[in-house]
């Protein structure tokens, strides 16, 4: 399997708490993220959302989509997310919000392998462009991010 590894940040204008909470409702987010198609929750979770395990389902400019589910694994509200992909992804995500004078800070970090035999075979020459269209989705999701709350995205990377 191919393996990828990405850290998406960006810093809003605005206090945490909205921001948490719209990262949080991950079911409402193909309403502001373009490239997010669906979001179903199969298992609710406890009071946190631990254990909880949701079904994303997403297409950007290339020609896939991609479906994979994702088992919540830590939640401290309103800094930490984490969690276990399986599916045509498999591997680890993590959110990860900061915030200092009214400025968020998010940072999602993803290690993932593609679980896909197209997709294992094209990596050692698709990878620049997996990783563009990673970019791409994640830019869509701040600036998405950044109306939903009423703020300004200060920052991607």
């Amino acid at each position: 399997m191919a393996s990828y590894r990405f850290l998406t940040t960006w810093v809003l204008d605005s206090p945490i708490l909205p921001v948490w909470d719209a990262l949080d409702d991950a079911e409402r987010w193909p309403e502001w993220w373009r490239g997010v198609e669906n979001v179903k929750v199969l298992e609710r979770g406890d009071g946190e959302r631990v254990g909880e395990l949701s079904r994303y389902t997403w297409k950007s400019k290339l020609p896939y989509r991609l479906e994979f589910d994702m088992r919540t694994t830590r939640v401290e509200k309103p800094f930490l997310v984490e969690g276990v992909a399986s599916g045509e992804l498999a591997g680890e995500g993590r959110w990860r919000l900061f915030e200092a004078r009214g400025t968020t800070a998010v940072t999602y970090e993803w290690l993932v392998e593609t679980t896909e035999a197209w997709m294992n075979l094209l990596g050692p020459i698709a990878r620049p462009v997996f990783a563009w269209n990673h970019d791409y989705v994640m830019r869509n999701g701040g600036e998405g991010l950044a109306r939903r709350v009423g703020a300004r995205l200060l920052a991607t990377d």
